[in-house]
């Protein structure tokens, strides 16, 4: 299942799935609405759900169990974290606007070296960096005010900026760009015990 342009939950034919799959951690309430309101914003017609990614989208080489079996075994031992959002910032090759991660980054950057293997393991064109998208793909004459607007919004926003990273959605594309979640999986599932 996932959501069209407009909100509603619709189911997605197999045939219409695409190869491209991702790992990513939703946002809560109310940091989450915060960021899907701006998202849309600043680009119309868009249905986000705020996230960070902890594997960005990539093809796989093997079916969606196997991976998603890879996913569920890491995760289950992976303690929850917190994550803090800090400034506005844009990527400057591409023009993405996102949100910088403050603490949680180094936690997200060691998640996405240990899942960024085996079943899952993807040649990726940017170095990972943790980040919340607000904007992408928009025309370089309409970034300037996009960054203004987006650090104003910011700025404005009096809610917690921060949020508990406890537990990894895996994903799959779609066309119309339509995300699918397939599985979540609770962080720290599986309790390290110490000895009595």
């Amino acid at each position: 299942m996932g959501f069209d342009p407009n909100g509603r939950l619709r189911r997605i034919p197999p045939e219409e799935r695409l190869n491209v799959f991702a790992l990513v951690i939703y946002i809560p309430e109310p940091l989450g609405v915060f960021l899907d309101d701006l998202r849309r914003e600043l680009v119309p017609h868009y249905n986000p759900h705020a996230h960070v990614s902890v594997l960005p989208p990539r093809p796989l080489s093997v079916d969606p169990e196997t991976a998603s079996k890879q996913v569920q075994a890491l995760a289950e031992t992976w303690p929850p974290f917190d994550v803090h959002l800090t400034d506005i910032a844009v990527f400057p090759n591409t023009d993405v606007i996102y949100i910088e991660v403050g603490q949680g980054a180094q936690e997200l950057r060691a998640m996405h070296s240990a899942m960024n293997a085996r079943a899952l393991a993807c040649q990726e064109p940017y170095p990972y960096h943790p980040h919340i998208t607000l904007a992408q793909e928009i025309p370089a004459a309409d970034v300037p005010a996009a960054i203004e607007l987006a650090t104003r919004r910011w700025s404005e926003f009096t809610g917690p900026r921060y949020f508990r990273a406890d537990r990894a959605v895996f994903v799959q594309n779609s066309v119309n760009d339509v995300w699918i979640d397939l599985a979540e999986y609770p962080l720290g599932s599986l309790a390290v015990r110490s000895p009595r």
